[in-house]
C-alpha cells in the first residue's frame, strides 16, 4: 500500500516536481540537468530530495533502470497537488471558507476588468453586469 502524500511541499521539491511532470519519466541526472543552471544543485541534493518526495508519495521509480540509474515517474498530477496546496491553505488560514480565501485575494490584490468577466461568466451572471 503507497504510502499517503504529505499536504506540503517544499520549493525545492515543487522545482523538481516540475521537471517530473514536465519530462516524464526520469532519472536523477536528468532532473538534474533541466534544472536551472544558476541552481547550482549536486546530485547528491537531487536524489535526497528525490527521495523524500517518494517517501511522501509524490513520486515512484520504476523497476527497470536507465543503466544503473532508476528512472522516477510523478504519481500525483500537477492538478491534484495543486488543489492539496489550496485546500491546505483554505484549512489553516481561512477557516474552511473558499468564500474567505477569494475575497481575501480580490481585497488585497484587486481584479481587472477581463479576470472579472470570467468570474461572471464562470459563476453564470455572464457579462450583462460588465
Amino acid at each position: 500500500m503507497p504510502r499517503s502524500t504529505s499536504p506540503i511541499l517544499t520549493e525545492a521539491e515543487i522545482r523538481l516536481m516540475d521537471v517530473l511532470w514536465h519530462r516524464g519519466p526520469s532519472t536523477v541526472q536528468e532532473v538534474l540537468e533541466a534544472l536551472p543552471d544558476n541552481l547550482n544543485l549536486a546530485y547528491n541534493s537531487v536524489l535526497t530530495t528525490i527521495r523524500v518526495l517518494e517517501k511522501k508519495g509524490y513520486v515512484r521509480h520504476a523497476k527497470e533502470k536507465d543503466g544503473r540509474a532508476h528512472v522516477y515517474r510523478a504519481v500525483v498530477e500537477r492538478a491534484t497537488a495543486s488543489q492539496s496546496e489550496i485546500e491546505l491553505v483554505v484549512s489553516r488560514f481561512f477557516g474552511d471558507s473558499h468564500e474567505r480565501l477569494v475575497l481575501n485575494i480580490l481585497e488585497t490584490r484587486g481584479i481587472e476588468l477581463d479576470e472579472l468577466k470570467r468570474l461572471r461568466k464562470l459563476l453564470g451572471e455572464g457579462d450583462e453586469q460588465s
